[in-house]
């Protein structure tokens, strides 16, 4: 009976239905968008028809990128608060209720042959019901409200890999459920439709059968709950230590520095910044010369995307018993800063997959930076921390977007592997931060210290 209720409060599966009907959703929209502006473009001279559609989808995805990251800017941190303060389900709950409206709304856009700026409207009502920005602080939440301090790097890696497995799977049947039932269904249909059934499980299961964890005692909790009764405090281990490894077992952590709080906030937007710019430019980069990849080809390439999911976690599994944190961070992002700058060259399909190796470890930097944040905060202030942060990434991603499509439709002809240079110049200013935290975390725990454990 107590392990059934301890698998229920497993976030887990609304985590993997979401992410799988989120990659059917992306690959779906892409598509849908390709498929619509080649008609609107089919008069148009064929040596002028790549560049024009390439322009063309940019466009839309710029003004549809500005309203899904915007609008949540409404919601997000009104119900993330409410998520602290009356039930931690709301911040999941009404997310994917928007998910489940907003993804219908392109099921009917290709039945009904309506207009593709109709999407606009979705992704408005996909953002003022939260979107991934509430619901993705709200996951985060509930997995640092179940683990300790020690365990909690891990915890959160744990959740991002089924993440990404979710993803990979995803990723990899949808090129083909995209085209699979074309002779029977119009093109898109039934992956849309198997999204739609993903978040509606995602919602039910969410009402119905997921139970809010009890939070985890932290070490300065057991060190008031020991002194009150006048004992002596157990030592802390693993996470607990490296954030205040100095201290005396005898006495509750000190809190931290807003300095280091700050500078955390800045890495992860300058890290971001470097992802989204180029991630978002990466679909367009595949559809066009040199590469030119059909719908399978998509599938396949957003799938090695997701494998990063799997070996970030065995890195964060390995490094974390025997590496700090922030440690952990700087080898995620020289990771994703090296395979960006192999993306650079890419003009064949081999080395695209050599750049993705390379990116082995790129998924690392942001939990590790959520779970440093967690320890400096008390658990009732996870949802507004995690939402803040949030939202600094969306801010920042719709920023990067914007003024990343339009570099890219600039250099389209010049040279479209531009923005990965930005890209990786931004990942590189994301490791001035992270040294200045390792440096001042070096002057309290000595030398070499903050390295390893």
């Amino acid at each position: 009976m107590v392990g059934m209720t301890m698998m229920r409060t497993w976030v887990e599966p609304v985590v993997a239905g979401s992410q799988l009907a989120s990659a059917f959703y992306d690959t779906a929209l892409l598509l849908v968008v390709k498929n619509y502006y080649n008609q609107t473009n089919s008069t148009a001279p064929s040596h002028l028809m790549q560049d024009a559609q390439q322009k063309a989808v940019s466009n839309f995805y710029i003004i549809y990128n500005l309203v899904l990251g915007l609008s949540p800017l409404v919601s997000a941190y009104g119900l993330s608060k409410l998520g602290d303060k009356v039930h931690r389900k709301i911040p999941i709950c009404l997310p994917l209720l928007g998910y489940l409206g907003s993804k219908s709304l392109l099921l009917l856009l290709i039945l009904l042959d309506w207009p593709i700026e109709v999407m606009y409207g979705a992704a408005a009502f996909n953002g003022l019901t939260g979107g991934f920005t509430t619901f993705w602080a709200g996951i985060m939440a509930l997995g640092s409200l179940g683990s300790s301090e020690s365990r909690r790097s891990l915890r959160l890696i744990i959740i991002e890999l089924v993440y990404g497995l979710a993803g990979f799977l995803g990723s990899m049947a949808s090129g083909y459920l995209f085209v699979g039932f074309s002779d029977r269904y119009r093109e898109g249909t039934v992956l849309v439709s198997c999204s739609i059934a993903c978040y509606a499980f995602c919602l039910l299961y969410s009402i119905f059968v997921l139970i809010v964890p009890k939070s985890a005692p932290s070490c300065t909790a057991k060190a008031k709950g020991v002194e009150e009764v006048g004992g002596q405090v157990p030592a802390c281990t693993g996470a607990a230590e490296s954030a205040q490894p100095s201290e005396s077992s005898s006495k509750a952590p000190v809190t931290p520095s807003k300095f280091i709080i700050i500078l955390l906030f800045v890495a992860a937007i300058l890290y971001d910044l470097a992802v989204v710019g180029a991630m978002n430019v990466l679909p367009l980069f595949l559809l066009r010369e040199p590469l030119s990849w059909n719908a399978v080809q998509i599938g396949y390439g957003n799938a090695a995307g997701y494998a990063i999911f799997i070996t970030s976690f065995l890195g964060v599994f390995v490094f974390s018993k025997y590496l700090r944190d922030i440690t952990m961070i700087i080898i995620g992002v020289v990771s994703f800063t090296v395979g960006v700058l192999i993306m650079v060259f890419v003009r064949w399909t081999f080395l695209f997959y050599i750049a993705r190796a390379v990116m082995l470890f790129a998924l690392i930097p942001l939990p590790t930076i959520r779970s440093m944040l967690s320890k400096h905060v008390e658990g009732s202030s996870y949802g507004k921390v995690f939402v803040l942060l949030q939202l600094s990434l969306v801010i920042t991603g719709v920023v990067t977007s914007t003024v990343f499509n339009k570099i890219y439709q600039s250099t389209l002809n010049w040279y479209s592997s531009f923005c990965f240079i930005l890209s990786f110049l931004a990942g590189c200013l994301s490791l001035l931060p992270l040294s200045i935290v390792a440096i001042k975390q070096r002057s309290t725990t000595g030398s070499f210290q903050i390295l390893t454990k």
